[in-house]
């Protein structure tokens, strides 16, 4: 079944769930960022969360990865529950994630960067590590291994041993995506992960981000605004707008619901249906 054909406006996947995202509430002095907010990934999934500025979408990234904690609500990685860990425990678990702004060391080699992804990978201490020795040397060696399928799998070789401030910005971007993709992910978080980028570099990513899911079978969640590529991309799309979930489907069904339309372009906008 493809991304756009219909199914119930609250379709689910019917396999267990990843992850379950259950009746979220958080809140700042007063302000409400997530108002009961609900949602499920399935195996394999590339769920989208898409909505206005300030409507809550990386409030729900910063619940994911443990840098705020919600005063109501379920969230579970498997079976695991996510709410009260730590951001490095959750990362442990093999949650990854790519930033809208890029965090990367600037000063840092490609390789070097794309390294830094297998910090989990390391069961070694400082003196093995300080002396390249035994277990050390043969976990070093494997890791760079894995950074160069990396390299080979997003096309980064003719840049693996450049400094990353000196690559163009869709590079850079493809350079982060490859650090969280090194820690050998379960579920992949990316945050806008075509923004400020043109037309080249926003149609290869999109083919990196498909690869990723099909030849990988890594489940993500995708927050972005352009609504072209989460149009093509998303198996399923929640919308939300002020905290809260107003609408969750296949593409086809969220792009034709007056509900969404109007929180985007307002209620003049409005969708009609003409004979």
């Amino acid at each position: 079944m493809t991304a756009t054909e219909t199914r119930s406006p609250e379709a689910e996947p019917t396999a267990t769930p990843v992850l379950t995202f259950e009746d979220v509430v958080l809140g700042f002095s007063g302000v409400t960022a997530l108002n009961g907010v609900s949602f499920t990934v399935g195996p394999g999934e590339l769920f989208a969360v898409i909505g206005p500025n300030g409507a809550g979408k990386t409030s729900i990234f910063n619940v994911l990865s443990g840098v705020y904690r919600p005063q109501r609500g379920t969230v579970r990685f498997g079976a695991q529950n996510l709410i009260g860990m730590s951001p490095h425990a959750i990362a442990r678990l093999g949650i990854a994630r790519t930033f809208q702004n890029i965090e990367l060391f600037s000063n840092l080699t490609v390789l070097d960067n794309l390294m830094l992804g297998r910090h989990h990978h390391h069961p070694y201490g400082v003196l093995a590590a300080l002396g390249w020795f035994g277990k050390a040397r043969r976990n070093e060696l494997a890791n760079r291994r894995a950074v160069e399928e990396i390299v080979d799998f997003l096309d980064l070789a003719q840049w693996r041993r450049l400094p990353v401030g000196l690559l163009p910005y869709g590079v850079q971007k493809r350079v982060e995506l490859g650090r969280a993709l090194a820690s050998e992910p379960k579920l992949l978080l990316l945050d806008e992960p075509v923004a400020g980028m043109n037309l080249e570099e926003t149609e290869d990513m999109a083919r990196f981000i498909l690869d990723i899911r099909d030849e990988l079978d890594v489940p993500m969640v995708m927050v972005e605004h352009d609504m072209g590529l989460v149009m093509d991309l998303a198996d399923r799309i929640m919308v939300v707008d002020f905290g809260r979930a107003i609408r969750t489907g296949r593409p086809r069904e969220v792009a034709t619901d007056p509900d969404v339309v109007r929180a985007y372009l307002g209620e003049e906008h409005r969708v009609v249906d003409r004979p």
